[in-house]
């Protein structure tokens, strides 16, 4: 009985030939930029213009926020401490997390679970409305809107802006613009849409699954984690401190067994 082979829809090579999504890759190198073959080989069809440009500025968005998230400390703390620069790299990427380059996946599987259940001739208000008392009620918070250092993320506004001048403003980002209105009203406090809540939209509008989006996050931060490992380990001294200040220690004193 012969071995059943793996199944893959993705990627067909041979002796000379690679053939991403049906397409030769001589081809996608010389015709379609990093951020267009991205689309292609998640989603399998190219982008429109449109989706091009929001795509190319998705993964320029994140791709560092400075020296104190915890994936840039994670790479920079397994550099620092002897290791080659792929596990730096690989050390960072798994400090990326639910808390950490989560809210994006969060935002997005909120967003796409509400616009389905949107009734029909329901006003986008009155859909944030429902779903601002429903994250009440449930005790939750709305992934991707506010920001722990930024009061208006400033890629936010140029992520829509883009959007706006491609035409491209879907039901997804009609919602999130809509939510952060109702929780403004709620509150009487604003809480702008930082850039995770900006993406979850967009990527929704793209028609990405929801299970993609701290792919997203990683791909934006990659060459922000290659920029840190190397000037970690061309700049500074091995290891040397890195992150919060010394622990303070405040369990029991010393006893005797």
């Amino acid at each position: 009985m012969a071995e059943e082979k793996w199944k893959t829809a993705i990627t067909d090579i041979g002796p000379g030939k690679i053939n991403v999504r049906g397409y030769q890759i001589a081809d996608i190198m010389e015709n379609l930029s990093y951020a267009e073959a991205v689309y292609l080989i998640l989603k399998g069809e190219r982008p429109t213009p449109a989706e091009a440009a929001l795509m190319n500025a998705i993964l320029v968005s994140s791709i560092d926020h400075g020296a104190s998230p915890p994936s840039v400390l994670g790479t920079r703390t397994v550099m620092s401490g002897g290791n080659s620069l792929n596990a730096a790299i690989a050390g960072g990427v798994l400090v990326i997390g639910d808390t950490h380059g989560g809210a994006i996946e969060q935002s997005a599987r909120i967003l796409q679970d509400w616009v389905k259940k949107r009734e029909e001739n329901e006003s986008w208000d009155e859909t944030a409305g429902k779903l601002v008392n429903w994250l009440n009620e449930q005790n939750k918070r709305m992934p991707g809107l506010g920001h722990r250092l930024h009061k208006v993320d400033p890629r936010t506004g140029k992520l829509f802006e883009i959007a706006a001048r491609h035409g491209y403003s879907g039901r997804h980002i009609e919602l999130v613009k809509a939510l952060e209105k109702a929780f403004e009203k709620k509150s009487g406090k604003p809480l702008p849409i930082n850039v995770d809540g900006a993406i979850a939209a967009v990527i929704s509008d793209m028609g990405f699954d929801w299970r993609l989006g701290k792919g997203f996050f990683i791909i934006s931060r990659v060459p922000g984690l290659l920029a840190h490992a190397y000037e970690e380990m061309t700049r500074e001294k091995p290891m040397r401190p890195l992150g919060p200040p010394p622990s303070e220690y405040d369990g029991p004193g010393e006893r005797k067994l």
